[in-house]
């Protein structure tokens, strides 16, 4: 495996690349000196994370680019299995405007509601269309929601006193480590063609119901199915069916294991 980047720890696993430029990409896709002969699979994490991080422009810039010249470098080079970082944000986020229905799910579609997540859907759009001219390539688009490290969950508690603090996406989130979970089993998975799958942890950052929470700030939201006590309103069904994720951690253990009394 090699982590290309313009930054990172000196290592052979490490090549400084530029993903802006074309050139570069296509070059260190194709072979490098005597540490690897080509790619059998790319997974494109690298982007500016989220919107307000950088100017509009920018972030258009950055990110729409450095995503084309990753799977078009990938075609060059015929590496035929592309695993990347979509967003949850095309759902719609922030919710200003109602979701169509809860839980929200893949069917709808795409409604970006800022530059960030405007690249996020053109790049599936891009996707949908490379797949077409290529029908052995394979571009699976991970709408990960927010996503949280161990040392995150200190602060979950904090969000229930306010409902509203974290409605933006559905009180969504996912561990990192569940992250990469569905990064090895979309890589697994890899039919040709292009998908795009909503992957979550399977509860909210709550400790109330879900049902109760989408009744409060949600209304007038059709719920079109009867929610778990916990259960994410950013369906991760389809991940299940056909990638076979299954989410291991959550911050609720996190916060049980911290709490729990020691005899004296």
């Amino acid at each position: 495996m090699t982590n290309l980047d313009r930054t990172g720890a000196r290592s052979p696993g490490f090549t400084e690349v530029d993903l802006r430029n074309y050139g570069q990409v296509v070059d260190v896709f194709l072979g490098l000196e005597d540490r690897h002969n080509g790619f059998d699979a790319v997974v494109h994490l690298a982007a500016i994370p989220a919107p307000g991080h950088a100017p509009d422009a920018a972030t258009f810039e950055n990110n729409m680019q450095s995503t084309y010249n990753v799977f078009q470098a990938a075609r060059r080079a015929g590496i035929k299995k592309i695993v990347y970082a979509s967003s949850e944000t095309v759902l719609g986020l922030p919710f200003d405007v109602d979701p169509p229905y809860i839980p929200v799910d893949e069917d709808y579609p795409a409604r970006p509601e800022s530059t960030y997540s405007l690249v996020k859907h053109l790049e599936e759009q891009m996707a949908i269309q490379l797949t077409r001219w290529d029908p052995e390539l394979s571009i699976t688009g991970l709408r990960f929601s927010n996503v949280m490290d161990p040392e995150d969950y200190e602060e979950f508690p904090s969000f229930d006193h306010d409902a509203t603090l974290r409605k933006w996406n559905l009180w969504g989130y996912i561990d990192g480590r569940d992250g990469a979970q569905a990064v090895a089993r979309a890589l697994a998975h890899g039919k040709p063609g292009f998908e795009a799958f909503i992957i979550a942890n399977e509860d909210t950052v709550m400790s109330r119901s879900s049902a109760s929470l989408a009744a409060e700030v949600f209304p007038d939201v059709k719920v079109v199915k009867e929610l778990g006590e916990h259960e994410t309103m950013l369906s991760i069904d389809k991940a299940k069916r056909l990638l076979g994720y299954a989410p291991e951690h959550t911050w609720r253990t996190y916060h049980s294991n911290r709490t729990t009394p020691t005899e004296d």
